[in-house]
C-alpha cells in the first residue's frame, strides 16, 4: 500500500519560515513527478509546487514562486516544500501528491497519490 505522509505544518507568524517534509512509503518515486497543493479553509485545493525526477526541474504557482522552494532527497524517497516569508494568506492544509508520471504535473486530477495532509498558519 502507497502512503505518503506530510510534516512540519504549525502556527507561525508573518514573514517566517517552515519546511514541509512528505515521505512515501510502499512506492520509490525518485523517478515521478511528485508535487505540492494546498487547501485555505473554505476554498478548493489548488496548485503550490512541483518537482521533476531527480531535481531535473521544478515549477511553481506565480504567487509563490519568490518565496517557497521545493527539493527532493532521493535517497529518503522524501520531497519538501521551504515556505518562507510567509503571508496569512497561504495559511492552508498542504497536501503531498505523487504520480506514476515523469513530466511536469499541475493539475489535482494528474496525480495518482496524495497525503492527508499538514496544516499551516500564518499569523498577523
Amino acid at each position: 500500500q502507497v502512503r505518503l505522509v506530510e510534516s512540519g505544518g504549525g502556527l507561525v507568524q508573518a514573514g517566517g519560515s517552515l519546511r514541509l517534509s512528505c515521505t512515501a512509503y510502499g512506492r520509490n518515486f525518485s523517478s515521478n513527478t511528485m508535487g505540492w497543493f494546498r487547501q485555505p479553509p473554505g476554498s478548493g485545493r489548488v496548485f503550490v509546487a512541483a518537482i521533476r525526477r531527480r531535481n531535473v526541474n521544478a515549477y511553481y504557482e506565480d504567487s509563490v514562486k519568490d518565496r517557497f522552494s521545493v527539493s527532493r532527497d532521493a535517497a529518503k524517497n522524501t520531497v519538501y516544500l521551504h515556505l518562507n516569508n510567509l503571508r496569512p494568506e497561504d495559511s492552508a492544509v498542504y497536501y503531498c501528491n505523487g504520480t506514476v508520471e515523469t513530466a511536469m504535473r499541475a493539475s489535482d486530477d494528474e496525480y495518482d497519490y496524495w497525503g492527508r495532509g499538514t496544516q499551516v498558519v500564518v499569523s498577523t
